[in-house]
């Protein structure tokens, strides 16, 4: 699946603290005491395994921060299906500056292809049904424009970014502010018409209220798939409904099933195991 890129000063900011982070204030010691200033160098970057691909776009960066004149050659797009023994990308340049971007670019390789590999799971899980996959914020401080966008890469739908995304009334929200109806009406009142309100409910007798002061999602909080059905019928498409909690690889088609909207897994970028890929010299 296609996805856009990543703003270009987002990638370069955080390939720059990521090389800061690696090389401290001394560099690649390792490189500049075995490698001649001089040596030039080809490498393949290859899949170990079978999977989906994201991370194309800040591996690229981390090279050229190291070597602006590297050539690189990407034979792939994020989203793309790969297979085992792939080459993703060959990359041509001077030898230290390539070896000390190896850890950084398949950092940001691997952990975005796993990304893009598990999400496709989820997806392929509920192929069929009307059901969206999507992410939470349970993301890696820090590293979440990019992890969403494995999520895309993965064929996920996107959910609320940030806390300035849009209203999401979580169930501390309602205890302070005394019930559903009041916190969803005090959000209504106060947000702009441009502004999504949604409130996440734990029992069904809450729906009718959610409905009723206004809310335009509601999220279905670790209901039985009995009470998502009833959520279902009784909701009858007024508002968008969407089941979270409990949600894994062999639950996940039994609640699309239920008739739900959407369906959000924290597991997308919590829990994703990193994707194998090598890089080998020519």
């Amino acid at each position: 699946m296609p996805v856009s890129p990543l703003p270009r000063f987002v990638v370069t900011d955080a390939v720059t603290r990521a090389f800061a982070e690696d090389q401290g204030g001394r560099g690649d010691v390792t490189s500049l005491a075995c490698i001649p200033e001089i040596q030039e160098a080809k490498f393949y970057f290859v899949a170990r395994e079978t999977g989906v691909i994201c991370g194309l776009q800040p591996a690229v960066e981390a090279i050229w921060q190291m070597d602006p004149d590297a050539l690189v050659n990407v034979q792939v797009c994020d989203g793309d299906s790969v297979k085992a023994g792939e080459v993703l990308a060959a990359v041509n340049g001077q030898a230290r500056a390539l070896l000390s971007a190896e850890r950084i670019a398949l950092n940001y390789l691997g952990r975005m292809s796993g990304i893009a590999t598990f999400t496709r799971r989820y997806v392929d899980a509920v192929a069929g049904t009307k059901a969206r996959i999507v992410h939470t914020r349970k993301t890696t401080p820090g590293f979440r424009a990019f992890e969403l966008q494995a999520v895309q890469a993965g064929g996920g739908a996107l959910h609320r970014y940030g806390l300035d995304d849009a209203i999401l009334i979580k169930d501390n929200h309602v205890a302070v502010c005394g019930g559903v109806a009041e916190a969803v009406k005090a959000a209504r009142d106060h947000a702009g018409h441009m502004t999504r309100v949604a409130v996440e409910i734990d029992r069904l007798d809450q729906l009718d209220a959610a409905i009723n002061a206004g809310a335009e999602s509601v999220l279905l909080d670790n209901f039985s798939l009995e009470d998502l059905r009833a959520a279902v019928a009784a909701a009858s498409g007024k508002v968008t409904l969407e089941a979270s909690g409990g949600v894994n690889l062999d639950t996940v088609r039994d609640i699309a099933q239920t008739g739900v909207d959407v369906i959000s897994v924290g597991a997308l970028t919590h829990s994703a195991p990193n994707f194998d890929i090598g890089l080998d010299e020519a």
